[in-house]
């Protein structure tokens, strides 16, 4: 299932937006985390940026049996939310509106009315509305020899629908993590009109200096539009250490901007106008043999 949201007051005309990657230190301590993420967005702002971005699980510890104790209720309507049952939610509707920012929330654990937990994302405008929610399609259940062992499946439950929603700047595509690493996502995204996709996510001390750049610029050339990747900083407390590396990529798969793993906030402003230069030189979208293959959805 596909799911496309369109803000009241946005009119979809591709153009040049400030990009704020908030890749912010993450621990145990649920409200030391929000006002974290609070002092990052903040930051970001008065830095002059329009779309902010925040990191998987950026209210939790990245750890199985840590989502259900981190969870809470995401309403569909900013007018549901309370501070008590959803702070963390609260906190991303309160701070897109104050500042009057697109802001995606990166991700927290989200527990629905039949006790299900997901890890899920909300996009907010600056009207404090929020305008979509993604779910995370793919499960990171892995098992590498030696190195990392994770199942998320053992506490958390897969979303069913790919997101994307419009802006005044262009339509942006939203998934997960692992998501990134399902090629027939982002096509999808990308056949709902998306010019930039975003991925918040959490790859490790394995799979980050392997895959996590490589992906990136993977995706973007597959699909010709930006990419932008927002990780957790690495925590040496934490039991998961986050590869941290957020960066933005372009089209041609260059990348734009990046930073190491401590706590930092990456910028790069994005004309997303060049997307549709990049697909009509290279007019792979045209090219394609509906013969031979086809993407349902």
């Amino acid at each position: 299932m596909a799911t496309v949201a369109e803000a009241k007051t946005a009119t979809v005309k591709p153009g040049t937006v400030k990009l704020a990657l908030c890749q912010i230190l993450c621990g145990e301590d649920k409200k030391k985390n929000i006002e974290t993420a609070r002092s990052a967005v903040e930051g970001a702002c008065a830095n002059g940026a329009e779309l902010v971005i925040l990191p998987e699980c950026w209210n939790s510890p990245y750890d199985t049996s840590a989502f259900p104790v981190y969870c809470e209720p995401i309403p569909t309507a900013a007018a549901d939310l309370t501070e008590e049952l959803n702070p963390s939610t609260s906190f991303l509707v309160n701070i897109a509106k104050e500042k009057k920012i697109w802001l995606i929330g990166g991700s927290i654990p989200e527990k629905d009315q039949d006790g299900n937990v997901f890890n899920t994302c909300i996009i907010v405008n600056p009207d404090g509305e929020i305008v979509a929610k993604h779910r995370k399609v793919h499960l990171f259940d892995i098992d590498v020899p030696g190195k990392i062992t994770f199942k998320e499946s053992d506490t958390l439950s897969p979303g069913n629908s790919s997101t994307t929603f419009k802006t005044p700047y262009g339509t942006i595509g939203v998934a997960i993590c692992y998501d990134i690493r399902f090629p027939e996502l982002s096509m999808l995204m990308r056949s709902q009109g998306a010019s930039l996709l975003v991925f918040p996510g959490a790859f490790n001390m394995t799979t980050g200096p392997a895959h996590w750049e490589l992906l990136q610029r993977a995706r973007a050339v597959d699909n010709q539009c930006f990419v932008a990747a927002v990780s957790p900083a690495r925590n040496p407390e934490s039991s998961y250490q986050a590869w941290g590396h957020s960066t933005v990529v372009s089209p041609w798969g260059k990348v734009l901007a990046t930073t190491e793993h401590e706590p930092a906030t990456v910028y790069a402003e994005v004309d997303l106008s060049e997307v549709e230069e990049v697909r009509q030189g290279i007019p792979v979208s045209k090219q394609k043999r509906g013969d031979l293959y086809a993407l349902n959805g």
